[in-house]
């Protein structure tokens, strides 16, 4: 966790609070040489060999009947090709699936840091990270709908409703090249960021408030640490869940927006 309780003598607590942006801006680990090698630099990096080591370890020997690691590793590559790609796509989402698969992973375990033991925060709960993952998505449908239909074919497909009178479309088209081109990265990467960084922020109030409870100098208050820090424990749980969630909400508009983009015309 960003913030740190520093229990000093005396037994007065000394804590950052309240919690701020600031805890989600970190400062080099190299005093300041090299400002973007951060603690979520390392942990973008420590997320990216864990999912290579793990995978390539699960299929080293791969059996017809899978062995624990061998199972996970399916179920999660798995859901990725059949509940994002192909339940969203069809089955021409099936080639989509490596993307598809890699990117719910990923987000999933950079994620998950955040409830890590000394890790204590995601990468996601920086806004640049799910902007990065969202303008590759971005990216990637843009290129699919405009090498399908054409570049003027697809912003005619994507920024045209059907059946709309055409005066009413001198309205309409702008607002829906506005929603649909411009502001679907912001949108993508706004909510991952959004969750991430309420659920640390959260988790920093109930931690934190705890240590300021409990060197508060009134002896009716500073049991009510104990109701803070079981409320942080459980919301860590809760946090758990909600890691998973985003990351499949991220990899399904992800897929959603892909089939938009390679459907037929309407």
């Amino acid at each position: 966790m960003s913030g740190q309780a520093h229990v000093l003598a005396g037994g007065i607590t000394d804590v950052p609070w309240p919690p701020s942006v600031h805890d989600f801006y970190l400062p080099s680990l190299v005093n300041g040489a090299y400002p973007w090698l951060t603690k979520f630099t390392l942990m973008v990096w420590l997320a990216v060999a864990l999912i290579i080591v793990f995978f390539l370890l699960a299929y080293r020997n791969p059996k017809m009947v899978p062995g624990r690691a061998q199972w996970i590793a399916e179920s999660l590559y798995g859901f990725g090709r059949e509940s994002v790609a192909r339940d969203v796509i069809g089955v021409e989402g099936l080639r989509f699936a490596p993307y598809l698969a890699t990117l719910f992973i990923f987000v999933l375990v950079t994620n998950v840091f955040g409830i890590i033991p000394l890790l204590q925060i995601s990468p996601n709960s920086h806004i640049a990270f799910p902007a990065v993952l969202a303008f590759i998505s971005w990216v990637l449908y843009l290129y699919l709908g405009m090498r399908k239909h054409g570049v003027l074919g697809y912003l005619k497909y994507a920024t045209v409703v059907p059946g709309v009178p055409w005066p009413m479309l001198i309205l309409v088209t702008p607002l829906e090249f506005i929603s649909t081109i411009v502001l679907r990265p912001f949108t993508l990467a706004l909510r991952l960021f959004a969750n991430m960084f309420a659920g640390h922020v959260i988790l920093l109030v109930f931690t934190l408030g705890g240590f300021v409870l409990l060197g508060n100098s009134s002896a009716f208050i500073k049991p009510i640490s104990v109701v803070s820090w079981i409320m942080a424990i459980l919301l860590t749980f809760f946090e758990l869940m909600i890691a998973a969630l985003q990351a499949y909400v991220f990899a399904l508009l992800t897929a959603s927006y892909v089939q938009g983009a390679i459907a037929d015309e309407h």
